[in-house]
């Protein structure tokens, strides 16, 4: 059966994609520790990070840094925070997430209740400032 990810990929469910390209792909996380929280994940499904190709984890890691930058000029945070937990779902994902303190890195933070239409703004800020 297909990760959540792979769905979200697929466009089986809704995503607000930010990237996609033939090695990964980047979507908001609909749980999201702070505005902007962005999960970058390789195409393929693959469980641990330490799994990877190291031409695909340096992939997402270039992606990674290029949304980290985007995120910067969008929010202006203090940080980029950066998080490979991967217990949440059997697919690797990048988090990436524009933080000012160590809190914002805290799963215990993450807001279940941000709207759809929230969402769909932050992502159209995160893609003005991606293609500056």
């Amino acid at each position: 059966m297909p990760s959540v990810f792979t769905r979200i990929l697929s466009r089986e469910i809704p995503g607000h994609i930010l990237w996609e390209d033939p090695e990964c792909f980047a979507f908001l996380d609909i749980r999201p520790i702070n505005r902007g929280h962005t999960l970058v994940v390789p195409n393929q499904e693959i469980d641990m990070w330490t799994d990877l190709t190291e031409e695909t984890a340096s992939h997402c890691m270039k992606i990674a840094q290029k949304i980290g930058k985007a995120q910067m000029k969008a929010f202006k945070p203090n940080r980029i925070g950066l998080m490979i937990a991967g217990f949440e779902v059997p697919h690797v994902h990048l988090h990436v997430i524009p933080i000012d303190d160590m809190s914002h890195l805290d799963f215990a933070n993450a807001n279940s209740n941000i709207s759809s239409d929230e969402l769909a703004s932050d992502l159209e800020l995160l893609q003005k400032c991606l293609s500056k």
